[in-house]
């Protein structure tokens, strides 16, 4: 498919048409921080748990989902059950406690535990990753939509970011939140459209293809086997996830902001829950997609062109859902696609698009200014999320020259840079002899191992230093997270224990000082906190 039918610009416009006109609605109300970084306070639970939803299926999911199950099983579904794991354990907690204890910035309680350093860490390696991140989420649709369009890359990439840029620059959180409420069900229609599709053209069927893959045991979830050094074991896996996910919801301002926008503790709560509540399901179906493209080709006896193979002859599995979309989708349907592909991209954008200001504002900005009145720190806010969008859709265009050296720089530079941010919560939150000299022995440690195992992982490695690192590429976070703990904690008894500053709390403090959600004792204190 190189050309698409009117029907399909129809809905492409329809869809870019609309996140304009959201942004320009809410831009008439950004005059102050307090709107343009927390929308005032007032999202409805379910708007906040649309956009958490949004935020987290990126684009990336909608290639590497279906990849990873066509070449494999489902155990890449396995890291998403800590979603609501981690949520069932400590999210009535975390929720609770940020709400309370931070104003805008998520990193702001690291400056009361362990002083300003290690709030600029935080806030840096948070930087560092989201917005390199950005540039990766343009470049990864345009594989399918130039396929299905015959667009170049460069106007794609253009485009979608422009429009991204203006409607977070004007319009705020408020803009980002409501965007992506429409971007969430524009994704799970899109998904709904390509299951359709491929269970219609199924060669006998959807019976013919479900005995088939389950005959191959591609539903498999992994080893259940206890091996820690074993790649796609289920407990790997876990470990993996469960890590991740903290690190999500307990030091990951694109979650900590979104707790502060809900009206109420309660609400943030369930806001939260119903967004985690609605990834596993997509995450499923994205997973179920890429098996049925296996059983597809493989009833069909399809015979795939060169260009979807690599050196070494084998089918590159992250092309096959796109070259699928190309080769198969209705016309009728493929505007529907590319619209879902494009919200993919956008809400992850300017979901980091906002937090990186908010970041860039408050624990960067005003440690230089704290003068600075709040018109003139939205204008700087402002201008960081222009300039972020910007180079962000040129860090997009370099990536689509280059390739694949590009994108194994990306994951080498981001998987450093965030080391330890999860394990340097669990040291701050739950542990009271933790002081900062022992924290930064920690990260030191901790950034030294990152390195050394991400850049001399696997066949591609970047660096040969003869002891390379060779257990599962998924266990290098949680071993940093480790790390950080376990030798910040250490450290600690070195030095002289500290005395906790105001609102330097941790988990048992807190524990002594709360009471249910709501409480007007907690409401006190949280403002205490933030005055």
């Amino acid at each position: 498919m190189k050309t698409l039918r009117w029907v399909d610009m129809a809905v492409i416009g329809l869809y870019f048409l609309v996140v304009a006109g959201i942004g320009w609605y809410f831009s008439r109300q950004q005059t102050t921080t307090e709107a343009y970084y927390v929308a005032r306070r007032r999202v409805p639970f379910w708007a906040m748990g649309l956009s958490v939803f949004a935020t987290i299926i990126s684009s990336i999911t909608f290639i590497a989902y279906p990849g990873a199950a066509f070449n494999g099983d489902w155990n890449l579904l396995v890291p998403g059950f800590m979603a609501v794991g981690v949520l069932c354990l400590l999210g009535r907690t975390l929720v609770d406690f940020f709400r309370k204890a931070v104003r805008m910035s998520a990193y702001e309680y690291f400056e009361r535990r362990f002083g300003y350093s290690a709030r600029a860490y935080g806030a840096l390696a948070f930087c560092i990753g989201h917005f390199s991140k950005m540039g990766f989420v343009l470049f990864t649709i345009t594989t399918a939509i130039c396929a299905m369009t015959g667009w170049g890359a460069s106007m794609v990439i253009i485009v979608a970011g422009s429009v991204t840029v203006l409607y977070t620059l004007f319009g705020g959180l408020e803009a980002v939140i409501w965007t992506e409420v429409l971007q969430g069900f524009v994704k799970l229609a899109g998904v709904i459209v390509a299951l359709g599709v491929l269970i219609h053209l199924m060669p006998g069927g959807f019976p013919a293809a479900w005995n088939l893959v389950c005959a191959e045991h591609k539903l498999s979830l992994g080893d259940f086997h206890f091996n820690l050094a074993e790649k796609g074991n289920f407990w790997v896996m876990i470990l993996y996830g469960g890590f991740w996910y903290l690190q999500k919801y307990a030091a990951d301002q694109t979650l900590v902001q979104r707790y502060l926008v809900a009206r109420s503790d309660r609400e943030a709560l369930r806001g939260v829950t119903l967004g985690a509540l609605l990834c596993l399901p997509a995450w499923t179906a994205f997973m179920l997609t890429g098996t049925l493209l296996w059983a597809f080709f493989h009833l069909s006896g399809h015979v795939f062109p060169p260009q979807m193979m690599d050196d070494h002859g084998s089918i590159i599995a992250d092309r096959v859902f796109p070259y699928f979309l190309t080769v198969w989708i209705p016309p009728g349907l493929a505007g529907l696609f590319i619209a879902a592909l494009l919200s993919a991209a956008m809400s992850t954008m300017s979901s980091d698009l906002n937090c990186l200001s908010a970041v860039g504002v408050t624990d960067f900005y005003m440690r230089l200014k704290p003068g600075a009145g709040d018109r003139k720190k939205l204008w700087v806010g402002k201008i960081i999320v222009g300039v972020c969008g910007l180079v962000a859709v040129g860090v997009g265009e370099f990536i689509a020259r280059e390739g694949d050296h590009a994108l194994a720089l990306y994951y080498a530079t981001t998987a450093i840079a965030s080391a330890g941010l999860a394990g340097m919560f669990l040291l701050a939150f739950f542990t009271e002899r933790a002081n900062r000299q022992g924290l930064w022995v920690g990260l030191g440690c901790a950034l030294v191992f990152t390195a050394w195992a991400v850049l001399t992982t696997g066949p591609g490695r970047l660096l040969d230093v003869g002891w390379n690192y060779s257990g599962p590429e998924v266990m290098i976070g949680v071993l940093a997270h480790l790390i950080v703990l376990v030798v910040g904690y250490a450290a600690s008894l070195f030095f002289p224990k500290e005395a906790p500053g105001p609102g330097a709390w941790t988990f048992w403090q807190w524990r002594k000082r709360s009471s249910p959600l709501g409480d007007e004792n907690m409401a006190a204190l949280g403002t205490q906190v933030n005055l």
